[in-house]
């Protein structure tokens, strides 16, 4: 991830670059054209003055013939000619050449050339004019060596104002990020923000607050509800159970009430059950753990696997155990145990009798490896409700308090199928 003020100056300064390597073109044909104009305009002026000069001499046609010849002679880049037909209009050049002074001999320069009427003693002339056009890309480099300097000086000034402007502008931002870090639904407090004369980080705050307070009265309602719910729905399932247990004791009942009676009971243990993991969800869900305990994990697996050895024996399962010793994971004991008694129940109950079972420990994941005959639908695996199997005896909720256990202790719970067996693992 890129810090903002670092993607929003990276972006301007390419802009700014790309916007300085067209200028150095751009001041390459400004510049060039320039020259060439003035250079027009200053050889029609000379054309001007020459047409001008030799009028004001008043000589004859002989010695104007000695004259316009000498004049070629002694001026390489100028030439005078004389024509019958004058020209129907001014003709503009530019052209290319070995420059003809002995110190530039062997340079080729350009020539910017005119080629105009003149008329001399009542009689038509073309005068062609030819000026040096000094190189534009010696005047170009150096323009363009100071404009990278002053690009150089208003990038760096750039970065430096605006580091410094967005660390003030930004720090209620700042604030108000970090307040959100830390703030804690279970507090049930609300949080002060820093004021700011900034609109949008004041609307930005007002909004927050808001959300917040709303926020926290739906987790007082929610925790009134679970708490509420724990109580009043377990005392009458309380109660029809007992009732159930002493009328499944009376002597007097019929074979066929007897298995209606019995069939009720199961389905009052279950509902029992579904309530009571339900509300944990809701728990869960709402930040009602702490999860900063020292967990041992290696006792709880341990714990856990004495406990169900009846029923490995009860279908004939056979069990290994690879528990590295000392695992100690930071999260809530209570959670963790449910987590390690579903992942096991789970697995006995898509065991099929004589199967086998392996639970694995290290400190990088907890295994529970289980022998099976077909994959599980991993769409609905973990989903509330979702069957993956015959058996009806579970509530349907034990994979989902798996997964929001992991959730809530950030680990990673996963399942996959290979070699015959469901693996499903928790890595921390």
């Amino acid at each position: 991830m890129k810090n903002l003020l670092h993607q929003s100056g990276r972006q301007l300064t390419l802009f700014a670059f790309i916007v300085f390597a067209l200028s150095v073109p751009s001041y390459f044909l400004l510049v060039d054209w320039i020259w060439l104009k003035e250079l027009d305009e200053n050889n029609q002026l000379i054309a001007e003055r020459i047409e001008n000069e030799f009028n004001e001499q008043r000589i004859s046609d002989e010695k104007l013939a000695e004259s316009i010849k000498f004049w070629n002679e002694i001026q390489p880049v100028s030439k005078i000619e004389d024509v019958r037909r004058s020209l129907s209009k001014d003709s503009l050049y530019t052209i290319r050449r070995e420059n003809t002074y002995p110190s530039r001999k062997e340079a080729v320069d350009r020539f910017r050339g005119l080629k105009t009427n003149i008329k001399i003693n009542d009689r038509n002339y073309v005068l062609v004019v030819e000026t040096n056009v000094e190189e534009t890309e010696e005047t170009v480099g150096y323009i363009a060596m100071v404009t990278l300097l002053f690009f150089l000086i208003l990038v760096v000034g750039f970065w430096i104002l605006n580091r410094r402007l967005s660390e003030k502008l930004w720090q209620p931002f700042r604030d108000t990020l970090q307040k959100l870090k830390s703030f804690q639904l279970s507090s049930q407090s609300r949080i002060e923000f820093q004021e700011t004369d900034t609109i949008e980080f004041a609307e930005l705050n007002t909004t927050l607050d808001k959300l917040l307070q709303h926020n926290i009265a739906a987790y007082k309602s929610q925790k009134e509800f679970t708490e509420n719910a724990s109580h009043e729905l377990q005392t009458p399932l309380a109660v029809l159970k007992n009732k159930l247990d002493i009328l499944l004791q009376n002597d007097d009942l019929t074979e066929r009430q007897y298995h209606i009676a019995e069939e009720m009971n199961k389905a009052l243990i279950r509902s029992s059950r579904i309530n009571r993991n339900l509300l944990l969800l809701a728990k869960i869900e709402n930040s009602q753990f702490d999860n900063d305990e020292l967990v041992s994990f290696d006792t709880l697996v341990a714990q856990s696997m004495d406990g169900l050895q009846a029923h490995f024996k009860e279908k004939n399962i056979k069990v290994s155990a690879d528990l590295q010793p000392g695992i100690e994971m930071k999260g809530n004991i209570g959670l963790t145990e449910v987590l390690i008694n579903n992942l096991i129940i789970n697995a006995i109950r898509h065991t099929s009798p004589g199967g086998a079972i392996q639970v694995a420990l290290s400190t990088s994941a907890f295994v529970v490896r289980n022998s099976g005959d077909q994959a599980l639908d991993t769409n609905f695996l973990f989903k509330r409700f979702s069957r993956m199997s015959a058996n009806n005896s579970g509530s349907g909720l034990g994979l989902s308090i798996i997964q929001e256990i992991c959730n809530l202790h950030g680990w990673h719970a996963t399942y996959r199928f290979e070699d015959r067996a469901h693996i499903f693992s928790v890595t921390f």
